[in-house]
């Protein structure tokens, strides 16, 4: 009997120690100045109290244990404590989380209701981040009383939804701190607008500073690395009756941690963390150029980053106030040069590789084909514009925008382009086609002209080099007086291409081969040896010494050979000459 009720204690005594780690259950509570934590399993976060930076005060907050100054997670955000007295528990009136001050007074709680105690209630902080309410008889199943996934706050973890949850009216977004050292609620929210086709929308307050772009089936329409099919993070929006998300995770076989997280000065950044580093790194952020910016060009500019400007007026629209443009004042951007009305003959010109234009009044049909797309747009005088919803093979519905244009940027990504279609006169289609066919005319034009000066130019540079190099041909051929020049194949030839049994004999000057001309006659040739120290000056000593002496014992000199280095004396010689320059 007491072996029974000591192995009901061990068991008990042990399943206390597992469930302690990252579970809390109705009998214990997490205390701040007992420094009482609630790790997940793999001890990859860990949930407790805080005071970030400077501050005096405390909250209840999720981080990582590799990188504690990392919050990802603030309950009590907009309600801090005071003092070291905070203590979470579950309360067992209610069946939810609760958190109470020094005076026991509940200052935030999971808002998880349940009346009547039948349900054997524990809160368990998952590997994901993610801090869960569940029934402790069904700890493997996913069925959750609460989470904080759907209540984030500045950060959002792999696998929780940004977005609508229709069955519980749950907004998912997330809102910047106030500051480094305030976690309360700042002016920044990122959120999913799923009016007509999800969006990332970035606003202070209720002014918009940045937005993805409309979800394509393939990407957001303004951001690259927002892709379905992207080989480093798996990127998911569904839009289905009962919810629109968008949630992102890395791909299985990369071996880091990523997170989005809205700083507090409303700059959103996705940010990783190698394996086995303590250092994030960034990798993108928006807005991080002028284009980013919402409208930064005015309604119905285009924002050209590469472009010079870098604002420029759609097809078929002219600046509203052409000194403001001059000056870069774009807020009141441009206007139709021709008002759109029902008695006009329209068409359309197509601007490819666009993100498009915001969504304030539009119009959204998923079954419609491209070509009945323009035909409905065709019909509506009012209709200023179309595009495709959904650029994925075999796809396509219809997008319409019924007034100004907003927000368009050049953004082309191979594979994935967005095309707008906008709205035009057939006479001002004519104008256009007219002035770009000019446009690239004068950029064929320009580019005959540069390619045509390229080549004069180095039929230039060659004949000013010719004479260059004739004069340093002259200036060899000065050195051997107005002698006749032998060129050195001829006298490698006729000295078996300088064959050591073909020496006379060796002097200061160097070798002295003998020879024979192709006409027979015999010749001795004195090369200029590269290790003597003679030089080009004493080479012209001896043949001016030579041409002027005249004497029955001097050997008569025929000529001289200069090719490279090698400088060489010709000499008519007889046996009995070759005798004395042998010597």
């Amino acid at each position: 009997m007491e072996i029974r009720y000591l192995f009901f204690f061990f068991f008990y005594a042990v399943m206390k120690i597992c469930f302690a780690t990252n579970t809390l259950t109705s009998y214990q509570s997490i205390i701040d100045h007992d420094n009482t934590t609630l790790s997940s399993s793999e001890n990859i976060f860990e949930l407790g109290f805080f005071s970030p930076g400077d501050s005096k005060y405390r909250y209840l907050g999720i981080w990582y244990k590799r990188t504690p100054d990392v919050i990802v997670w603030v309950a009590n955000r907009n309600n801090p404590l005071a003092d070291y007295f905070g203590e979470l528990r579950i309360s067992n009136k209610s069946n939810q989380l609760v958190l109470l001050n020094s005076s026991k007074i509940i200052i935030w709680s999971s808002n998880s209701w349940s009346e009547g105690t039948e349900k054997n209630i524990v809160a368990q902080l998952l590997d994901s981040g993610n801090l869960v309410l569940k029934d402790m008889n069904s700890m493997n199943s996913e069925q959750y009383l609460w989470q904080s996934f759907d209540f984030p706050t500045d950060t959002q973890l792999p696998g929780m939804k940004l977005g609508w949850d229709s069955k519980s009216g749950l907004n998912r977004y997330l809102t910047s701190w106030k500051s480094a050292d305030n976690p309360s609620e700042g002016g920044f929210t990122y959120r999913m607008a799923t009016y007509g086709i999800p969006q990332g929308v970035l606003a202070e307050g209720s002014i918009i500073k940045f937005r993805t772009g409309e979800w394509n089936g393939v990407r957001f329409s303004g951001v690259q690395l927002l892709t379905s099919n992207n080989n480093t993070l798996n990127f998911t929006v569904s839009i289905n009756e009962n919810e629109s998300y968008y949630l992102c995770e890395p791909a299985a076989n990369l071996r880091f941690t990523a997170r989005l997280t809205l700083n507090h000065s409303g700059i959103l950044e996705r940010l990783v963390l190698e394996d086995r580093s303590t250092q994030w790194s960034i990798m993108y952020s928006r807005p991080y150029e002028p284009c980013d910016t919402y409208g930064y060009c005015g309604v119905n500019g285009i924002c050209k980053i590469n472009g010079d400007p870098i604002c420029d007026c759609l097809e078929g629209f002219t600046p509203r106030s052409q000194r403001c443009w001059d000056v870069l004042n774009l807020s009141k951007g441009c206007k139709r040069k021709t008002p759109l009305n029902c008695q006009t003959k329209y068409g359309f010109v197509k601007v490819a590789g666009v993100k498009l234009p915001n969504l304030l009044n539009f119009r959204l049909d998923k079954n419609m084909s491209l070509e009945e797309c323009e035909l409905s747009c065709l019909k509506n005088c009012s209709c200023s514009a179309y595009a495709r919803s959904d650029i994925r093979h075999g796809r396509s519905g219809c997008l319409m925008w019924f007034d100004n244009l907003i927000d368009v940027r050049v953004f082309s990504v191979k594979g994935s382009d967005q095309d707008l279609y906008i709205k035009l006169s057939a006479s001002e289609i004519k104008s256009t086609r007219v002035a770009k066919r000019r446009k690239t005319l004068k950029v064929i034009v320009i580019g005959s002209v540069i390619t045509s000066l390229c080549v004069l130019a180095l039929v230039l540079w060659c004949i000013i080099q010719r004479p260059r190099k004739l004069k340093v041909r002259a200036q060899r051929i000065d050195e051997c007086i107005k002698l006749p020049l032998f060129d050195l194949a001829e006298i490698s030839a006729a000295t078996n291409n300088f064959s050591p049994e073909n020496i006379l004999g060796v002097g200061g000057f160097g070798p002295v081969y003998k020879g024979n001309l192709s006409t027979g006659l015999e010749i001795a040739v004195k090369r200029l040896s590269k290790e003597s120290q003679q030089g080009a000056k004493e080479f012209k000593n001896e043949v001016d010494l030579i041409a002027k002496l005249q004497h029955k014992n001097l050997v008569a000199l025929l000529g001289c050979c200069i090719q490279g280095d090698d400088r060489m004396l010709i000499y008519e010689a007889s046996k009995e000459q070759l005798d004395i320059l042998g010597k």
